[in-house]
């Protein structure tokens, strides 16, 4: 069982047997949850429960992330959207074990589609017992310079661009 640690944030669009599963499962490890979304409290669609997940991770309120939507996809798109959420939509064990180990994911999203309980608890024991590969560290802090995004980052350069330009003349 874990020491004391912060909770997982755990979120999703609807509840399932899958989420149940996990949800229990990760009880039983000895995990504190702070549901979201279907789960628990706050709005119930896909791209606020992935923020509200998102940055309860980044805020460092919560340990680390957990979400669901239908295919993965929407949720990991829109976890990933806040600065520092490092989201892995992971179908297999080896992928989230790849993820903590080389990525230093800190929210695992899932496919309520795809994802059997049996293959979901493979998941999570390779996601929670995986530690993160200090050698990765100079890509994680590549990654984290991207967090602005290559539209604001364009944005800014223009600008700057344009000021240089007006103040030249």
């Amino acid at each position: 069982m874990p020491k004391r640690q912060k909770p997982i944030a755990i979120g999703s669009d609807e509840r399932t047997p899958l989420t149940d599963s996990v949800m229990g499962s990760l009880r039983k490890r000895g995990y504190e949850l702070t549901p979201m979304g279907a789960l628990g409290a706050g709005d119930p669609q896909w791209p606020a429960v992935a923020r509200k997940v998102a940055e309860e991770v980044v805020s460092e309120a919560s340990g680390l992330g957990i979400l669901f939507c239908w295919t993965g996809t929407g949720v990991s798109m829109a976890a990933n959207k806040v600065p520092g959420a490092r989201a892995a939509l992971c179908a297999d064990a080896e992928t989230a074990r790849g993820a903590r180990k080389w990525n230093d994911a800190n929210v695992l999203c899932f496919s309520l589609r795809l994802t059997s309980a049996v293959v979901a608890e493979e998941i999570l024991e390779a996601w929670l017992t995986t530690g993160f590969d200090e050698s990765e560290r100079g890509n994680i802090q590549t990654v984290q310079k991207m967090d602005g995004g290559p539209a604001q980052n364009v944005m800014k350069e223009r600008r700057k661009d344009a000021s240089t330009v007006k103040g030249d003349a």
